[in-house]
């Protein structure tokens, strides 16, 4: 049998490549790095996580949480992985996102099915089956090649990462573990400010220096908006970081007293910087929200002024890029297979999905539908009830006109039969329909679903 080619190893691309050979299909895995390094990425590894390391909420009546949990029913490599990877983050999914990307990589090069190619791909296969999921950092001349298949040029938004700060860098004196009310473990550090020293940072924060953006990211630039520079998101307003990430309700310092006191007012700050567990040592911390695009200097001199970061020390500064995605409602069916083309399908954020697992869904879809397609059988798509299916059909069918990425959310589900007021018993509703309907779609499917490899040695 002919191999698959799955090019790009992210997130998407490890999941699909799995699914493939899950399958009993030969797949190969196109990855340019190391051969060539985007600007976003730091090691040669799959599925390197380049923003947060967080996959968002953990409960399953959380958009993000769903998801999590669909795609554990159905065999996911990625989310097996960052369960067994995972660091203390609260409500939230995040891993050690070293040891998460370093085991994917050993587990897909030690299946007998797959074959792992370090090169670039410059062109469209035109023979065989072929999986796209190079994301939003897709080199220029496979960019070309897209565009000259679909005849539409990209369409684009920006993305940034947020820092990262060295832990024994940080003042626990000032900073206090807490998730915020009390939901979870204490996994988060908190930065809290004043009034007076919230003001100045805004100020300084609105008269930072940006990194200047190449003209033509600047002709084209529009923002994501949930991903935006906490710099534009300053010049929103005053209190706009205050109703966003540095939103100070239901946290306490244990040391102080509890939040629920609102007679003494040093028991509530006016502000708060929540700062993040990167790995499993607790070494790393990620400043949560905030993601930018200042040139490095300025990022260390206002970063700085937060209470508890005074002494802070970077090991990565925030950074921002282009991000790119083609226009799905035109170009593709809900089994993410191009009109044009059905041995041709494509996954991640290029089609339009917005996250780490919503990019490991549409992997696993596409992946296990162009190994159908090898073997003789039909493609699948999900109940639109599922989290997972409600996505991937949305961006196949949305308004071309005014097409966005979409991160998983429940707007985009079917109304229940009976309407429910309260928003967390709705939730809990959409999260029981989904999970039995995937149970029972799953028992009708023929697919080979099955338990990840093994752990390997990072």
């Amino acid at each position: 049998m002919e191999p698959i080619h799955v090019i790009g190893g992210g997130l998407a691309g490890t999941e699909a490549t799995w699914q493939i050979a899950q399958a009993g299909v030969p797949v190969v895995l196109h990855e340019m790095r190391p051969e060539r390094r985007s600007p976003a990425h730091h090691s040669e590894h799959l599925a390197e996580l380049v923003c947060s390391n967080s996959f968002g909420a953990q409960s399953s009546d959380r958009a993000a949480g769903l998801l999590h949990e669909e795609l554990r029913q159905l065999g996911s490599v990625v989310i097996g992985k960052a369960d067994h990877h995972r660091v203390p983050a609260g409500g939230a999914l995040a891993v050690d996102r070293g040891y998460f990307s370093a085991d994917l990589t050993t587990t897909l090069a030690q299946h007998p099915l797959i074959e792992l190619r370090r090169e670039e791909m410059q062109t469209i296969p035109t023979d065989g089956i072929t999986v796209i999921t190079t994301g939003p950092l897709t080199s220029d001349a496979l960019s070309l090649a897209l565009q000259e298949f679909t005849g539409q040029a990209y369409m684009s938004f920006f993305d940034a990462a947020s820092p990262i700060i060295v832990g024994d860098s940080i003042n626990r004196e000032i900073a206090f573990m807490a998730s915020r009310y009390d939901r979870g473990e204490a996994a988060y550090l908190n930065c809290p400010l004043n009034r007076e020293q919230y003001l100045h940072f805004w100020q300084q924060l609105c008269a930072a220096e940006q990194a200047e953006l190449k003209d033509f990211e600047r002709e084209t630039a529009k923002f994501f908006e949930a991903c935006l520079p906490i710099e534009e998101m300053a010049r929103r307003g005053e209190d706009t970081m205050r109703y966003g990430p540095m939103k100070p309700v239901g946290l306490f310092d244990a040391r102080f007293g509890h939040f629920k006191d609102p007679d003494n007012k040093d028991k509530k700050p006016y502000a708060v910087v929540q700062l993040r567990q990167e790995d499993k040592a607790g070494n790393l911390w990620n400043m949560v929200g905030f993601q930018t695009n200042l040139r490095w200097g300025e990022q260390k001199r206002i970063f700085q002024l937060i209470p508890g970061l005074e002494q802070a020390e970077f090991v990565r500064m925030g950074v921002m890029h282009r991000n790119t995605f083609i226009n799905s409602p035109e170009l593709l069916g809900p089994t993410l297979q191009f009109h044009q083309r059905p041995t041709l399908l494509a996954a991640g954020q290029l089609v339009g999905t917005e996250g780490y697992t919503a990019a490991a869904a549409g992997g696993w879809l596409a992946g296990t539908n162009a190994a159908r397609v090898a073997l003789g059988k039909p493609p699948v798509t999900l109940p639109v009830t599922t989290m997972m299916g409600a996505l991937l059909d949305f961006i196949s069918s949305a308004e071309p006109k005014h097409f966005q990425p979409m991160p998983p959310n429940f707007g985009i589900i079917p109304a229940l039969a009976n309407r429910i007021r309260n928003k967390q018993e709705r939730y809990g509703h959409y999260r029981d329909r989904s999970l039995a309907d995937l149970g029972t779609w799953i028992r009708q499917q023929d697919l080979p679903i099955s338990a990840i490899a093994p752990v390997a040695s990072a």
